[in-house]
């Protein structure tokens, strides 16, 4: 037998041993939601390490959203949830385990979880994480319905007590719920103020737990992916 004979004789072996095969394993599809004026590409570091450990490219969903060069045009209600709408949808649809995970970063977590309970499809969301998210609104945006100008902060915003923010305050986004927040993050801290109603505004009502790091906004982020992955595990 030749070596080219005996070569593929093996692979085709191999391709019949369970667990053994060209195809991705089998694991809950993941859907990054970015951030107000993000893009995709904030998510690098959390696609790489999904990558490295077992993920194909299929099997994470990375939607592009709202304005990219108008922050203060972007809200929680019309253009902008159609991308992230479509995401989720999708990566259920193709999930192999019948379940996905999802995160989203700073606007992109409340806009992640404003979809998930539009669709009504919490229970499909095995794990949800909710990075710098605004869940209990920003004191930079004011008072609902005190200075509120701009649709980021208006009643589909993140003003404090926004119709929105009221709308999903105690929902669930997931059978696992996880907040990353900080103490010093720039944007959700106006004026060193991070707690709305005695609790910190990343948190999540009902969430399983919660990871409080030394990072600002973006480094909550870009510098957690590790311990996103953990609890995707």
């Amino acid at each position: 037998m030749s070596i080219k004979s005996w070569s593929l004789g093996l692979l085709a072996l191999l391709l019949l041993i369970p667990g053994v095969g060209l195809h991705a394993a089998c694991v809950d599809n993941v859907v990054l939601v970015h951030g107000n004026t993000g893009s995709p590409t904030d998510f690098q570091n959390t696609y790489n390490l999904l990558r490295q450990n077992g993920y194909s490219n299929a099997q994470i969903y990375t939607p592009s959203w709202g304005n990219p060069y108008c922050a203060a045009c972007n809200d929680h209600n019309g253009s902008e949830e159609t991308p992230v709408s479509n995401a989720i949808t999708s990566a259920i649809a193709n999930s192999c385990t019948g379940h996905i995970d999802v995160i989203g970063h700073s606007m992109g977590a409340t806009l992640a979880a404003r979809e998930i309970d539009k669709l009504n499809v919490s229970s499909k969301v095995d794990v949800f994480i909710g990075i710098a998210g605004a869940f209990h609104g920003l004191w930079s945006c004011g008072t609902y319905p005190f200075n509120v100008a701009t649709s980021t902060c208006g009643s589909w915003g993140l003003s404090v007590n926004s119709p929105f923010l009221n709308s999903i305050a105690g929902h669930r986004f997931g059978q696992k719920m996880y907040s990353f927040k900080s103490w010093i993050d720039e944007i959700n801290c106006y004026g060193g103020v991070c707690t709305v109603g005695g609790v910190h505004t990343s948190s999540i009502d009902g969430e399983t737990g919660s990871n409080t790091y030394a990072y600002g906004h973006y480094g909550l982020l870009w510098y957690t992916a590790a311990d996103q992955l953990m609890l995707l595990q």
